[in-house]
């Protein structure tokens, strides 16, 4: 391969300023921001929300599992690149990666507020300092945008602005203002995706999920959860069945589950969607999720070896820097041992290709 991968999820770890000099004044004085706590560390406060951000994991990549914390971080030790985009470069060089898309951190959390009128504040104001960040490379530093739905028409209008700003795709919450993503009340959001070609990511951690059972540790398999149900959600809502244009990513959710998913879905709807009152589809499940949805992973083996499962456009790898799951700044070893079987054009499709044309990079 003589081209270097693309990384389709990577993160900025917003800075101290991020919110509060970007937001409508109205929100100044509540808007997300970073206090010290001599317990915890550094802490992102998010006002309406009881569950604080610690620094601890939110730039760990590169470190050692043993020293891995929540608590304890300050923002002046985290990994500069990721609030200082004249540094992000040789990030990216130590890492053998060509381009990143570009997600946030402290915005993930915001997507489960709430309070809608501050969730959009916070997400425009994310969307004024992200512009200047990825203004410092554009073609290196792939941004995008947020909207929280507050309702259908603002959302329309979001996408539009977000476009208008130069992002490449847009994270949409978990949860929408209005009703569930089913509805055919959002049919002029996916009109209008389609339309302005800005593909719709939904990342994990972007919804509310009930406390998980057993050791802490079974709370890291239930993440992907949230991802699965709004996949699913989409294509009997028969969304892509009025929108097969519509292009969406699955952000951080690995992958490997995917060919197993795809047939469950197939099989529920063979058998039981009588019972189940399910819509008619004119085609079969998976082959929506096979033509509309694309997968981003780090580290993830198994999604590699299933690889021929899948939809040859559908897998698109990512480093996930600065985060704790982050592959960084081991990334070209672990794509050389769980890319070997793969011929290379498969390894150009995964590592660039695909990414390259689902957000139509040059």
């Amino acid at each position: 391969m003589n081209t270097l991968p693309i990384s389709a999820d990577s993160h900025i770890t917003e800075p101290p300023d991020c919110y509060r000099a970007h937001i409508d004044p109205k929100f100044r004085d509540i808007a997300p921001h970073i206090v010290n706590d001599a317990r915890v560390g550094d802490i992102y406060v998010v006002d309406g929300m009881k569950r604080t951000i610690p620094m601890g994991l939110v730039a760990a990549a590169g470190r050692d599992p043993s020293t891995l914390r929540m608590t304890g971080g300050k923002f002046a030790d985290l990994h500069r690149g990721g609030w200082d985009a004249t540094v992000r470069l040789a990030d990216q060089d130590r890492d053998g990666v060509g381009a990143e898309i570009i997600y946030p951190t402290v915005g993930m959390v915001l997507c489960n507020h709430h309070d809608l009128d501050y969730k959009a504040a916070c997400f425009e104001a994310y969307n004024r300092w992200l512009a200047e960040y990825v203004s410092h490379a554009p073609d290196r530093l792939i941004g995008m945008g947020q909207t929280a739905v507050r309702t259908v028409a603002e959302g329309v209008a979001d996408l539009q602005r977000i476009k208008d700003m130069g992002f490449k795709g847009v994270m949409m919450p978990g949860m929408p203002g209005v009703s569930d993503y089913d509805d055919p009340i959002y049919d002029p959001l996916w009109e209008a995706s389609v339309a302005l070609d800005l593909p719709l990511s939904f990342h994990i951690l972007t919804t509310a999920a009930e406390r998980p059972r057993g050791p802490k540790i079974n709370a890291f398999l239930s993440i992907i959860r949230g991802c699965q149900d709004i996949m699913s959600t989409m294509i009997f809502g028969g969304v892509f069945a009025r929108y097969p244009g519509l292009k969406v990513a699955c952000v951080e959710a690995d992958a490997g589950w995917a060919p197993h998913f795809m047939y469950r879905m197939d099989h529920a709807y063979k058998r039981h969607r009588y019972w189940l009152e399910g819509k008619e589809l004119p085609r079969m499940p998976s082959e929506y999720f096979r033509d509309n949805i694309r997968l981003t992973f780090q580290d993830d083996h198994v999604a590699f070896q299933l690889a021929d499962m899948l939809g040859p456009n559908q897998l698109m790898w990512a480093n996930d820097f600065p985060h704790s799951d982050s592959t960084w700044p081991w990334s070209q070893q672990v794509i050389a041992e769980q890319t070997s079987h793969l011929n290379p054009e498969q390894k150009q499709r995964v590592l660039r290709d695909n990414v390259r044309e689902f957000y139509g990079l040059t």
